[in-house]
């Protein structure tokens, strides 16, 4: 069933359309990876499936009990992010803040699932740490952590692995492949590193203001073959 489904979507900018009559759906389970040159609408795209922004046509719908504050989102760092001065729980909890409600400080059950969430993530050992004195491998999982305090359905990751190095690359596509596989979040992740963000998704979606192609691992390689054929 669909956790999310984009209907024909249009998405402007004073005028200027930035992606234009986009229509896929993301299924519960799905490993999606999302490709496309800068400029393509990429973020445009991921920014309407998190409610960031209102398509002028068309529509984003969520189903099978999503809500739109419960996915998990993992943006690209800046440069002044990396040296956030917070603990590594503290920025963790703050994954739930969508769930506060009225209160005005983290109860012990918010609390629960940030330990929980990091324990998954092997960074239970880092809660005290300051999260700018982590490497980048460890400070990627520390935010992966913090999505997941907002969603056991769906994570959307916007070039993750950028900066890493190719060990910490390959941990981080792990504990991906891990939580799709055995936890059964749905995975929507924007990458330029095809080769490793392939290897264990389901889907492709290329996006180039519009959507050139949407298939199975299968369908995107014979596609892509029969383009180079035409170039």
């Amino acid at each position: 069933m669909a956790l999310i489904t984009l209907r024909d979507v249009t998405i402007a900018f004073e005028g200027v359309p930035a992606v234009e009559h986009v229509s896929f759906q993301i299924d519960r389970g799905d490993y999606l990876v999302v490709i496309g040159e800068n400029g393509s609408g990429k973020s445009t795209l991921m920014r309407a499936m998190l409610g960031l922004l209102h398509p002028c046509g068309g529509a984003v719908r969520y189903g099978d009990g999503l809500k739109r504050n419960q996915i998990g989102y993992l943006p690209q760092q800046t440069a002044v992010q990396r040296d956030f001065p917070a603990s590594v729980e503290e920025v963790v909890l703050s994954g739930c803040i969508n769930q506060l409600g009225r209160r005005f400080f983290y109860g012990r059950e918010l609390q629960k699932k940030a330990r929980e969430k990091m324990a998954l993530l092997d960074i239970e050992n880092l809660a005290d740490k300051s999260y700018r004195t982590l490497s980048g491998g460890q400070q990627q999982r520390v935010l992966l952590a913090r999505a997941l305090c907002a969603t056991d359905a769906l994570l959307i990751l916007d070039e993750p692995v950028t900066g890493l190095d190719p060990g910490a690359t390959q941990e981080f596509y792990a504990l991906i492949r891990r939580l799709n596989s055995e936890h059964g979040v749905s995975i929507v992740m924007v990458s330029h590193d095809l080769h490793g963000s392939m290897a264990d998704a389901n889907k492709v979606l290329v996006v180039d203001r519009g959507v050139s192609f949407c298939g199975s691992i299968a369908e995107y390689r014979k596609w892509h073959r029969l383009e180079a054929e035409v170039e």
